[in-house]
């Protein structure tokens, strides 16, 4: 079988050992791929391994051979479906391979914003502490978790995770989820999505980009949250509507906002975050630890081998 791998420098830019894939057949891999060069690229290819490429009716029509597309990641709005399954093209994704990684990095996030940590380290290193006065000092205030309420939009793998560190913490846990059923944690308690932004003191999104959730983070939802809450996302970026969370930054509404995701990536000049006060912003990273990848390596693998035995497993 002919294996394209479109875009690997992401899940592997050199740690890790292709040979899961190349056992499965015969394999091609490039660091990254423009919509120009796909066609060229792919047109013998029974099979396509994609992160972030785009595969539309257009791509997908100068892939004649084409059986399967194996998205090396959980989300792949990146794909047209409809299309695919038009042409009978088997589509797979990834699910759980990174959930401790991700909940890790949301509170990388929050801890971030809660203790500054770099803030004062970079303060040390200029000297701040040499000319201090006193044998201690903090330049912004610092903020203890424990006894603080953290609010989870989504409670699938990652936002579980995240609920057991938070309890870890003793932080209360209180949680939205669109259906209605609720959680074998006693911990955490299910509540209205209203009641969610008005006593939470953080707000961390862990829900798929829907119609429904697109903006979940706006204006209204805002200005109903506590002065002192902060807002997480390691989920998607169109989850918040990025002018409303940045006017809420700049005019006090809330404290701070942590993100591992924007609605363009890489960000476009002028998104009004990259300026607003109290956000970090990481570069959609909290999925890529070694470990988290080397997962992902081996259950592409498994995506493609079961597809193969006429099996397929994962299929979208």
């Amino acid at each position: 079988m002919n294996i394209v791998v479109l875009d690997g420098h992401t899940l592997n830019p050199g740690d890790l050992d292709w040979a899961p894939i190349e056992r499965l057949g015969n394999v091609q891999i490039y660091e990254r791929s423009t919509k120009f060069q796909i066609g060229d690229r792919a047109k013998n290819a029974k099979a396509i391994l994609v992160n972030k490429v785009v595969i539309n009716e257009e791509i997908l029509s100068q892939l004649p051979q084409l059986e399967y597309i194996g998205v090396m990641a959980t989300g792949y709005n990146n794909i047209d479906i409809e299309a695919a399954k038009a042409r009978e093209i088997v589509v797979t994704n990834v699910k759980a391979y990174g959930p401790a990684s991700v909940a890790q990095h949301t509170f990388g996030l929050l801890l971030a914003l809660s203790n500054h940590i770099e803030l004062h380290s970079q303060s040390v290193k200029r000297g701040d502490w040499e000319d201090a006065e006193d044998f201690c000092y903090w330049k912004t205030p610092l903020t203890e978790l424990s006894g603080k309420t953290m609010g989870l939009i989504g409670l699938g793998d990652i936002g579980s995770r995240v609920a057991a560190i938070a309890k870890a913490m003793e932080m209360k846990v209180i949680a939205y989820r669109k259906t209605p059923s609720k959680t074998d944690e006693s911990f955490i308690e299910m509540v209205t999505l209203d009641r969610l932004f008005e006593q939470s003191d953080v707000v961390s999104l862990h829900c798929p980009l829907t119609e429904a959730t697109t903006g979940i983070i706006n204006k209204a939802r805002l200005a109903s949250m506590k002065p002192n809450a902060v807002v997480l996302n390691t989920g998607r970026g169109p989850l918040i509507n990025e002018q409303d969370l940045a006017d809420a930054l700049r005019e006090g509404l809330i404290a701070g906002a942590g993100l591992d995701v924007l609605s363009a990536e890489p960000p476009k000049t002028g998104n009004p975050l990259l300026t607003a006060p109290n956000c970090i912003i990481t570069p959609h990273n909290a999925w890529a630890s070694f470990e988290a990848r080397k997962r992902l390596m081996s259950m592409v693998a498994d995506n493609l081998s079961a597809f193969q035995k006429g099996e397929p497993i994962n299929q979208v």
